[in-house]
């Protein structure tokens, strides 16, 4: 990370913290819903299928640009399917670059192929090893480690929802990311129990049993991208919701957070690291801050 957005973001946090200012500094932009896979776990993907015109994508850049945001996702959606003509989503990450975003990342399902330097990280879902992986996502995994093995920069992060079918390959994962060429860290999420996947979620005992093994593999030295010291707010589900300081944009439409805000209930069930982290980091926290620190500055 430059030394000038390291200054520019450590000022945001502290105007956030010394204020109780809930102004955006993370942007999600979906660019579509279409996708090439139909995962047991996700309830958002082909609803329409729509590919975003580069036109309105850029607009919405604009949008969160001007309210603050300078963390940019791009989402689907397969990411890597979108299309305007002949522009590709690598157009966007370059030009969201041009824009002053100061860090642009990007979600995929790996079954494209990679060639996107660009983006500062990329994160790759993984979801177990080849057999857990292959129940939830299909015949994808030798795609998908291929795909990584030609991938020409070392800017990605494996990208894991942990939930019923694969919580018992949570160290295969990280085992997997260890040995592979252009894999930075694995970063964990818990399964989110939309209305259509509660069959999913785990229990309380299982999200502390497979806290205390992420806790365990970070104190052996494991490259994970999460925060040991916000893993018990995520297993008793005792941090702030939403995060006002993330926006999520899709059609034109602004979400606090993420698009599950307009699910009854469901924030009081998250599963997202990032979420807890992100809250208790503009909270102030200390020991979240300092673990923040030298976390994001390693992988970013």
């Amino acid at each position: 990370m430059k030394a000038s957005s390291f200054l520019y973001l450590g000022n945001f946090w502290l105007k956030t913290v010394l204020f109780k200012k809930k102004d955006p500094i993370l942007g999600t932009i979906i660019l579509t819903d279409r996708c090439n896979l139909k995962c047991k776990h996700c309830s958002v993907n082909n609803i329409t299928a729509i590919m975003h015109p580069y036109v309105q994508i850029r607009k919405e850049m604009q949008t969160l640009y001007d309210m603050g945001v300078r963390i940019l996702f791009f989402c689907g959606g397969e990411t890597f399917l979108w299309r305007d003509g002949d522009m590709t989503v690598r157009d966007l990450v370059i030009e969201a670059k041009r824009m002053g975003f100061m860090i642009v990342n990007l979600v995929t399902n790996g079954t494209q192929p990679i060639d996107l330097p660009e983006a500062d990280l990329i994160l790759l879902s993984l979801d177990g090893d080849k057999e857990r992986h292959n129940a939830i996502r299909g015949n994808t995994f030798d795609t998908i480690m291929e795909n990584v093995k030609n991938a020409t920069a070392d800017n990605i992060c494996f990208y894991m929802a942990i939930n019923q079918i694969n919580k018992g390959a949570v160290r295969d994962v990280v085992e997997i990311a260890k040995k592979t060429n252009h894999v930075k860290a694995v970063s964990f999420n818990f399964h989110t129990p939309y209305p259509d996947t509660k069959d999913l979620q785990l229990t309380k005992a299982e999200k502390q049993s497979i806290a205390d093994l992420i806790a365990q593999m970070m104190d052996e030295g494991a490259p994970i991208f999460n925060l040991k010291s916000g893993l018990p707010y995520l297993v008793n589900n005792t941090f702030p919701t939403p995060c006002h300081q993330c926006l999520v944009m899709e059609n034109g439409k602004i979400s606090v957070c993420g698009r599950c805000i307009d699910v009854p209930g469901l924030c009081e069930q998250c599963g997202y690291f990032f979420v807890a982290e992100y809250t208790l980091f503009f909270q102030g926290k200390l020991k979240i801050v300092f673990e923040a620190l030298r976390t994001y500055l390693k992988y970013i």
